[in-house]
């Protein structure tokens, strides 16, 4: 069986010290890079492998599918990274990015690939943490489960973008001692490092997992046990997060209407007509949430097709 891989790939010159021919599957590290769009994980990938996946501008998402990095070395083993969707994707429902990462995962790890661990990628330069990070990070902690928080690290990057040194060492203490950031998994023996955006730097970073055993993620010994997906921890939140959403989408299309009355009765056709715009705009987001979790079972099992056919189709 030769290297696993999915999605498209620029084939560059050999890097200084790569093997010339595909490693087995056996014989290759595998890693995941998560995080939200715009963390700068394909960038990370491009920079430590050599590879030339396509990156997005600003916080614009260009990963609409899992690849993966060309075989390269790091301290004597073949690495391969995996680049993946966040959460908060500009171009995929959050239920699209569990399927694609939730099947990718477990067909790898059916044929024999075993991941070393996961990297988490996060911009120092933001002052804040917006919801939607937030959001991916929790999504983060469901889909690897407790077990595997010693084969996570913690990246934080664009420190070139901090306005001062200081300002970054009181995110970077934030982030490492606050419950509803990085805490919970750090007192799990996760691990926080940075990157200063050279190769030398992402192949030390990546030299902390090539030697750990083997991970198996939460999210695929779950679905790897028979679980349904909409049963798994990942889902599980995701539909609390949903809910929520769901909720504030009702209470929006409820005030809509109220205000819609009142125009009615004031005869303010003008104003009526406008926000009757609005509310089948709220009403077409809230069924759009809907309809995320009904599609989800049977898109999922397309989607193991899918990438089962297109790992076929590459041992041939």
């Amino acid at each position: 069986m030769g290297q696993l891989c999915c999605g498209t790939r620029k084939q560059p010159k050999n890097l200084p010290g790569e093997a010339l021919k595909p490693p087995s599957v056996h014989e290759t590290i595998y890693i995941a890079i998560m995080g939200s769009t715009g963390s700068g994980k394909t960038t990370f990938i491009n920079l430590a492998s050599g590879s030339n996946l396509r990156v997005g501008s600003g916080l614009e998402s260009c990963t609409n599918e899992v690849q993966t990095s060309l075989p390269f070395n790091v301290g004597g083993q073949q690495v391969v990274l995996i680049d993946t969707p966040g959460f908060d994707d500009t171009t995929l429902t959050d239920t699209d990015v569990l399927r694609i990462i939730a099947a990718y995962l477990v067909t790898t790890n059916k044929q024999g690939a075993r991941l070393a661990g996961v990297i988490y990628m996060h911009r120092i330069s933001d002052s804040k943490v917006g919801g939607a990070a937030q959001r991916d990070f929790r999504m983060f902690q469901e889909l690897c489960g407790e077990e595997a928080y010693p084969n996570v690290l913690i990246v934080t990057n664009m420190w070139g973008l901090v306005s001062s040194e200081e300002d970054g060492l009181a995110r970077e203490q934030e982030l490492a001692t606050k419950q509803i950031f990085f805490k919970p998994i750090l007192d799990k023996q996760a691990k926080m490092l940075r990157h200063d955006a050279t190769q030398k730097s992402a192949h030390s970073i990546i030299q902390n997992l090539v030697d750990k055993h083997p991970v198996v993620l939460q999210i695929q010994r779950e679905l790897g046990e028979g679980m349904d997906i909409t049963q798994t921890a990942a889902y599980i939140q995701l539909d609390k997060e949903m809910s929520e959403l769901m909720a504030r989408h009702q209470k929006d299309l409820d005030v809509l209407r109220n205000e819609m009355a009142e125009a009615e009765r004031r005869q303010d056709e003008e104003t009526r007509i406008e926000l009757q715009e609005e509310a089948g705009k709220v009403e077409a987001e809230l069924q759009r949430v809907q309809n995320q979790a009904s599609r989800l079972g049977s898109e999922y099992q397309a989607e193991l097709r899918r990438i089962e056919e297109m790992l076929n189709v590459q041992e041939e």
